[in-house]
């Protein structure tokens, strides 16, 4: 392997572990059956988790498209 595969697979790894944990902190968008009993959140409390929501699901895109450019440069160095 050359240094720059070992550089590019550095980096798709560190892409895919980033990628991971981000979609894993991200709340559901089901409810469940506790909007029926009222235990679902109020609107004020959704709008606080939908700021950091929102940062995570950016960053997922991010990792997302650098995972796949990184996955066809690694293509092209083999």
């Amino acid at each position: 392997m050359t240094v720059a595969q070992w550089i590019v697979g550095i980096l798709l790894m560190l892409s895919a572990l980033v990628m991971i944990v981000t979609v894993l902190m991200q709340s559901s968008e089901r409810t469940g059956i506790g909007a029926v009993s009222g235990a679902a959140e109020t609107f004020f409390g959704k709008n606080k988790a939908r700021g950091m929501d929102a940062k995570l699901a950016l960053i997922t895109k991010i990792c997302t498209g650098l995972f796949v450019s990184l996955s066809i440069v690694m293509m092209l160095l083999k």
